[in-house]
């Protein structure tokens, strides 16, 4: 089997079996505390794009809507037109049932983009799936198809951990360095305008000191045993994270960057 039909078949099994919070997220802390970590999710995504001057008369797509939290989001912005699109059937079936009046698309970002033609979209996002993509020349591939995508002077707004030590690589995951990523984004075009925390303590600290990573990891599986404490869980930290979010300009873990197309 090829390593991008693995890929696919994963996560075509993972959001066949679970369609929520957890299916999306970090599953092994069960959806009870992952219902609190896509609260904060959600509230960064809307300050952040809330501030792009999206409205009626704009057209963003969505890349990896998953259970469609950001289609929701981009719906709630007053956007006029927002199109979904996954690389799993399991997905686009839900969405399609659950987003009546949404067009929703199977597609995979890696290969060439969809039906639409070159600057169809003033915006589109990408959240919690570049990391996913785990060979450098498919990653590569994204982001020069966002960039045919969006029209000059369009936005890219993503999710990324944007490691400043060495890459991680595992089967269905990776953390390239914020260098490497800035790279690939200027080469396709995409100037940086702010990159700000998407999450700092709920979440594996990726970024942190190994011992750190470890003991964090350890500490949340503990809390998040039970679907009770899980949502104890969450809702001690909730708001902790809420401000730190806030006033942090860094994070350990997922950050999210909007960019703009220069050409």
């Amino acid at each position: 089997m090829k390593p991008r039909d693995d890929h696919q078949n994963f996560w075509e099994g993972r959001l066949a079996a679970d369609w929520t919070e957890s299916g999306v997220g970090y599953r092994a802390l069960g959806r009870p505390f992952n219902t609190w970590v896509y609260k904060v999710r959600r509230e960064v995504f809307l300050q952040q794009a809330g501030t792009l001057g999206l409205g009626p008369d704009h057209r963003v797509l969505d890349v990896g809507s998953g259970t469609g939290v950001y289609l929701r989001c981009w719906k709630q912005l007053g956007v006029g037109e927002v199109i979904g699109s996954d690389l799993t059937e399991a997905a686009v079936t839900r969405l399609r049932e659950h987003e009546l009046g949404t067009d929703v698309v199977q597609m995979d970002i890696t290969e060439p983009a969809g039906p639409w033609p070159a600057a169809s979209f003033d915006a589109a996002s990408c959240i919690d799936v570049l990391f996913h993509i785990t060979d450098d020349d498919a990653y590569i591939a994204a982001i020069d198809h966002l960039a045919t995508l969006v029209r000059p002077g369009g936005y890219l707004v993503f999710s990324e951990n944007f490691l400043r030590r060495p890459p991680d690589y595992s089967a269905h995951q990776v953390s390239r360095t914020e260098e490497w990523i800035t790279s690939v984004l200027g080469r396709a075009g995409f100037e940086i305008e702010r990159k700000v925390p998407m999450l700092v303590l709920m979440n594996a600290l990726v970024d942190a000191p190994a011992v750190v990573r470890k003991a964090w990891g350890g500490a949340l599986r503990a809390v998040t045993l039970t679907p009770p404490t899980g949502w104890l869980a969450g809702a001690a930290l909730y708001p902790l994270e809420r401000q730190l979010v806030r006033r942090l300009n860094t994070s350990p873990t997922t950050e999210l960057m909007i960019c703009r197309r220069t050409r």
